[in-house]
């Protein structure tokens, strides 16, 4: 009998991969057929993403791909990181490549549109956390530096919306990837119009709102004919790569968290309703869509971007790998020097190692001089993060949290799991690696019919992977490094 086969498309802000899933009685099975490297390209000071080269790349994946089974995949999903958009014109022409999170003209931004719209306003509208790079801000600096391809501009396409476009030729933004931008109300479950009006922007100027799990259509018939396939049919999944993520955490009960572990940090509980509270919004939390329209109440932490940047960096000494890493900050004294992640300074910086010494300076602390030195500096105070997080989560929303699950890239890092487990005191699981993409074929399978239900979603995938568990390590050091840990974003002016 003939494997159920599925296509994920699964785009991050590193790289980028199709993955083939097949389900065979009820356990799913991954194969990775296509990789290539994704990162923005910099052009006359600006950061921007080469959109048609990551077309290209995704149609590499497809005919490999076919190549690499027996039939073609029944459906095809893809998901990308959050909140970029492009522009589209009267014709459906794009105007222009996307600009890319990371680009400067958002600096300084979130304070200015603050002193035009009261932040209360938009978090009781939107439930999003303040962040430069939210769709919102990006517009509003579009607005503020008169951006002409704006103005000409007849409607927006987010990151996936604009790859199934290619695809398909249909319009058309899923919930998760909705939820990202900060112009979704959770409430009316729609584009907030005031929030809109706030960049000039209208309602019309968004595409309709699928719920996930939608079959969009089958691929255009110009693009099966290159490709040499039948048109598949293109699933709104969890489009936006945390919402797969998270759909494919192999939790069981309530009294869990999660780690989405990945050039992001995404921690957070699932929740089945937006938290609004004026405490949620003072502790910067946000609440993003997922499967079944649930709710990812989260909050974004930095993440493995640090060690990322400080790896490139590095590159002209030495070629790392992140297995190198991790043994390196091994061998390096605990708690020597340590960071607030989340400090703007390493946001974009030139130079991700100078700007983490230089934070190490300013708040009066050793300066990690050496490369373990600061690789352990970054997974430590990663794992700091982790626990402050966690008891904001409790004490904004009450629940009870017995267990962190991690999912994602970084769940291979297991020097950062064990310092995670003995900085919150609790048990953490890990895996799947592949937690997006499993996500993303899941939802087609279960939009197909193969699987019946969210819950039924997560029973396969639990027979599927076996996880790693790591428990704390009892002893007084990490509380002590956590009370100084604490005080630096007082201490850092």
């Amino acid at each position: 009998m003939t494997k159920p086969t599925f296509l994920a498309f699964d785009l991050g802000a590193e790289s980028g991969r199709s993955i083939i899933g097949q389900l065979d009685q009820e356990r799913l099975t991954l194969r990775e057929t296509h990789r290539f490297p994704n990162s923005p390209v910099r052009v006359r000071g600006h950061l921007f993403w080469d959109i048609y080269r990551i077309f290209e790349e995704l149609k590499v994946g497809y005919r490999k791909s076919l190549a690499a089974v027996a039939e073609q995949p029944e459906s095809v999903g893809i998901d990308t990181w959050g909140v970029d958009f492009g522009l589209l014109g009267k014709s459906g022409e794009l105007l222009g490549l996307p600009f890319a999170y990371r680009d400067p003209q958002t600096d300084g931004m979130v304070e200015r549109y603050l002193q035009t719209t009261p932040g209360e306003f938009v978090y009781s509208r939107t439930g999003i956390q303040f962040q430069p790079f939210n769709t919102l801000i990006q517009l509003y600096a579009l607005r503020q530096r008169r951006y002409a391809a704006l103005d000409q501009a007849e409607s927006l396409l987010f990151m996936p919306d604009l790859l199934s476009f290619f695809f398909t030729g249909v319009l058309a933004t899923e919930y998760s990837f909705a939820t990202t931008s900060q112009l979704y109300n959770p409430l009316t479950r729609t584009w907030d119009q005031d929030l809109l009006a706030t960049v000039g922007l209208q309602h019309s100027f968004f595409q309709r709102i699928v719920p996930t799990g939608t079959v969009l259509s089958p691929m255009a018939a110009d693009v099966a004919e290159e490709l040499s396939c039948s048109p598949s049919p293109l699933i709104a999944v969890a489009t936006h790569d945390t919402g797969s993520a998270v759909a494919a955490v192999p939790a069981e009960g309530s009294g869990w968290a999660y780690i989405s572990s990945g050039t992001w940090s995404l921690m957070g509980i699932e929740t089945d309703a937006p938290v609004l509270t004026p405490g949620a919004r003072e502790a910067n939390f946000t609440n993003e869509g997922g499967v079944d329209g649930t709710v990812r109440f989260l909050r974004n932490i930095m993440g493995l971007w640090l060690i990322q940047e400080c790896r490139k960096r590095w590159a002209a000494e030495r070629e790392y790998s992140y297995e190198d890493l991790m043994s390196l900050a091994s061998t390096a004294p605990p708690f020597r020097s340590l960071i607030d992640p989340d400090w703007p300074g390493f946001y974009h910086p030139p130079d991700m190692p100078a700007a983490i010494r230089d934070y190490c300076r300013s708040t009066d602390q050793p300066d990690p001089a050496t490369h373990a030195q600061i690789s352990r500096c970054i997974f430590e105070s990663l794992a700091m993060k982790y626990r402050s997080t966690l008891e904001a989560l409790r004490s904004v929303t009450g629940k009870k949290i017995e267990t962190i699950h991690v999912i994602g890239g970084g769940s291979r890092n297991r020097l950062l799991c064990q310092f995670t487990a003995n900085a919150t005191g609790l048990p953490i699981v890990t895996g799947p690696t592949e937690a997006t993409a499993i996500g993303n074929i899941m939802v087609q399978a279960r939009a197909l019919g193969y699987v019946s239900s969210f819950a039924a979603m997560r029973e396969v995938i639990r027979r599927s992977w076996v996880p790693t568990r790591y428990l704390p390590e009892k002893g007084s050091s990490w509380e002590k490094a956590f009370e100084k840990f604490s005080t630096l974003s007082t201490t850092r002016g």
